[in-house]
């Protein structure tokens, strides 16, 4: 089957189109096996760009562990330039549906039609915690003890559940705890996880620990997550941009000022292509 190598901010994708829904061949192992850096094709996750049904559109996230999450802001935005790149969708907002819900990605073209960039609107953040879900009063200030330390954090939802903490931390350390906090028993769902540092007003350095995925360059998601935490605990501004520095790269993100929607701004490029042969691909992995 031919595939798609994407990237976004160092987040990357095996993309594939399943405009006939997710094929049968393609189970939890076969996922794990594509991905895998060493026996596969290598990438945080596989993303099917399948017909929709609230929209043209329906973009499926396969994590790298084989299981589905319900939305990826990186992923949405390499699958809205394939739609305008190879399946010549010409509307400069396309929408695609998630399982969060239906997402508009806003196509920026330069003079030549050729994209540049791609502004998701990640919709309004879910600040409740039942629907985060987090097993909390509240979503701000949460303490999670693991392994003796003591985290507090913020807890929000792009569509899927992140723990923001105002805590800088390097990668090694963050791959520690990051697994640790995420697999914690106050996230029913699991969680993403986010160190943050503040650097000056409106510039901030994350890490991302993904659930299912592990320590990642970038995440689209964590990075409104972090938007929405930063205004929620006065360290942003509402309605202006705020930039996020990964390891992967800079994300731009802005809140609105009645949360009514978090605006997600990066480029997304197409890396190479190839074809996957499954049988080929299953018999080279190790027992």
């Amino acid at each position: 089957m031919e595939f798609y190598k994407y990237q976004g901010t160092g987040n990357d994708f095996v993309v594939l189109e399943a405009l006939d829904g997710r094929p049968a061949w393609l189970d939890s192992a076969t996922v794990q096996a594509v991905c895998d850096r060493h026996f596969g094709v290598g990438a945080d996750g596989i993303l099917l760009i399948e017909r929709g049904i609230e929209a043209d559109w329906f973009m499926r996230v396969l994590n790298a562990d084989g299981s589905e999450a319900e939305m990826c802001g990186n992923g949405i935005r390499c699958v809205a330039k394939h739609l305008a790149t190879h399946l010549d969708v010409k509307d400069q907002v396309i929408p695609v549906e998630t399982l969060a819900g239906v997402k508009a990605c806003i196509i920026d073209r330069d003079d030549d039609d050729v994209v540049e960039s791609v502004t998701v609107a990640l919709g309004p953040p879910i600040l409740e915690p039942s629907q985060i879900p987090v097993a909390a009063e509240h979503n701000l200030d949460i303490a999670v003890l693991v392994d003796g330390r003591q985290f507090v954090g913020q807890a929000v939802s792009m569509g899927n559940p992140h723990f923001v903490i105002f805590e800088g931390m390097g990668l090694k350390e963050a791959e520690v705890w990051g697994a640790k906090l995420t697999a914690a028993p106050v996230f029913p769902s699991q969680a993403n996880i986010e160190f943050v540092e503040v650097l000056e007003p409106g510039v901030v350095r994350v890490v991302v620990y993904e659930r299912g995925v592990g320590l990642t360059l970038a995440c689209g998601t964590g990075a409104g997550a972090v938007g929405v935490a930063a205004v929620l605990t006065g360290k942003a501004e509402a309605g202006e941009p705020i930039s996020i520095k990964l390891p992967g790269g800079v994300l731009d993100i802005t809140v609105l000022p009645d949360y009514s929607d978090v605006l997600l701004s990066g480029a997304a490029e197409l890396v190479f292509t190839g074809e996957i042969d499954i049988q080929a691909l299953m018999a080279a992995r190790p027992e």
